[in-house]
């Protein structure tokens, strides 16, 4: 249980810290990724979900983390969702059932895609089952960050370095 608890908490992570990097640099979100950790209990989805209105106004106070009270809502609903999720699989399950059967192949940086079918079809997913800020565009920045999708150019030398498979990348 351990195990799996860990892997939740680091999806559920990357899935907050996409939604609040939206309309930011990532490297601002980076910069502050330690304070959203103590600011958000180190993203246990349980403990979060409990959190009331006084830990929003905590949050609003917190000056390490990008105070938006939105994305800090959405933060709460997303954990009682990821809890709610686990009857039907889990969050984990979820986001990588939408894994494309083929990767990108961008030879330039224009023509690295923001979005895909399947980034749609998973932010479709989510919001049925409650989550929000979950774009299509930020879903497929995520599915880059986790590895669902190699978008690194043809050839850089970090492709191939994410979770894709290499049948996926032919």
């Amino acid at each position: 249980m351990g195990h799996a608890r860990t892997r939740r908490a680091r999806l559920y992570e990357r899935l907050t810290l996409e939604a609040f990097q939206a309309g930011l640099s990532w490297a601002t979100i980076l910069r502050r990724r330690p304070a959203f950790r103590t600011a958000f209990d180190d993203f246990h989805p349980d403990v979060v979900a409990g959190y009331t209105a006084r830990d929003v106004n905590r949050l609003m106070a917190d000056t390490g983390i990008v105070r938006n009270r939105a994305k800090a809502l959405a933060t709460i609903g997303n954990a009682t969702a990821t809890v709610r999720l686990r009857d039907a699989g889990g969050l984990v399950d979820l986001v990588w059932s939408s894994q494309p059967t083929t990767t990108p192949r961008p030879r330039h940086f224009a023509e690295i895609p923001t979005e895909s079918a399947e980034s749609l079809a998973l932010s479709k997913a989510l919001r049925a089952h409650g989550f929000s800020f979950v774009g299509p565009t930020t879903m497929y920045a995520l599915m880059e960050a986790i590895g669902i999708v190699d978008t690194h150019l043809l050839d850089s030398h970090r492709r191939g370095s994410s979770s894709v498979r290499p049948q996926q990348q032919a």
